[in-house]
């Protein structure tokens, strides 16, 4: 049995350039990643199955090709056959909310494998690309400067402990339409984190108001140095400078919105 994390991602910042010919866009984004979220796990039997358990397994429920049976069937088309294999995903991080949960959970599958088979990690990065833009930062999971579609990392050090909330309003928000919505305007390149933002949160709120008001909560908490949107919603994190500042914004949320979610966690 090999059991690899799919930890939660966040962008800390996202400039989005230009779009590209082939449909995508050129971004430039710093990634961090928290030390919770999703799992997999892969056991040797006698054929193929694939289980979701966990508090949001029910949100992929019919789902016909999971991110996880992808990577399964990407990775032995590229290193060869697979064993028959019984794999569980264990689904803790909401969908469709901005923190890479169904590219963490692919690039989990795929570390997990290469365990399996003797693949080194530098050799899958090819593989995770053809499965979604977010997914070699979410194989190389460690604080990284990402540019291209997000597949060129430049690792970087110094967030690691830093804790973190995130708070989700439980509304799922479409990656393309909050693309699809982003105005054009090149507003300058990735800098220092203080003068970085996310320029898909425009977008993002006009489909998810809830976003604003969750934004709004968490820049009053004590203890803020940076509250932002990750990714493209609906998803926004805090990061903190103690671990009480973040367990007191915790609970001062939640008391008055019992109905989001949250994780409370640190950076990795």
């Amino acid at each position: 049995m090999i059991t690899e994390p799919a930890p939660a991602k966040i962008n800390l910042a996202l400039h989005v350039r230009a779009r590209r010919p082939d449909g995508y866009h050129e971004i430039e984004t710093l990634f961090a990643f928290c030390r919770d979220g999703d799992a997999v796990t892969i056991t040797e039997a006698e054929q193929d199955s694939f289980a979701v358990s966990g508090p949001f397994a029910s949100a992929l429920s019919g789902e016909g090709n999971n991110l996880v049976i992808a990577a399964r069937d990407a990775f032995a088309a590229t290193f060869g056959p697979l064993p028959s294999l019984a794999i569980t995903l264990d689904k803790h991080l909401p969908v469709a909310s901005g923190i890479g949960g169904g590219s963490a959970d692919a690039a989990a599958t795929l570390r997990a494998l290469g365990r399996l088979q003797g693949v080194a990690i530098d050799d899958m990065f090819d593989v995770a690309l053809s499965l979604g833009s977010d997914v070699p930062a979410c194989l190389l999971s460690r604080s990284a400067i990402g540019g291209g579609r997000g597949e060129k990392l430049t690792p970087i050090d110094g967030l690691a402990d830093t804790p973190v909330l995130l708070v989700n309003p439980r509304v799922a928000v479409s990656t393309a339409k909050v693309f699809a919505g982003w105005d054009g305007v090149d507003r300058g390149a990735l800098g220092e984190i203080a003068d970085s933002r996310n320029d898909l949160e425009p977008p993002a709120r006009q489909l998810a108001p809830a976003i604003g008001a969750v934004l709004s909560k968490l820049a009053e908490q004590s203890g803020v140095t940076l509250a932002r949107m990750s990714g493209s919603g609906a998803t926004c994190f805090a990061l903190f400078d103690n671990a009480a500042a973040r367990w007191a914004a915790h609970a001062a949320i939640a008391a008055m919105h019992p109905d989001w979610w949250y994780l409370e966690s640190t950076l990795a």
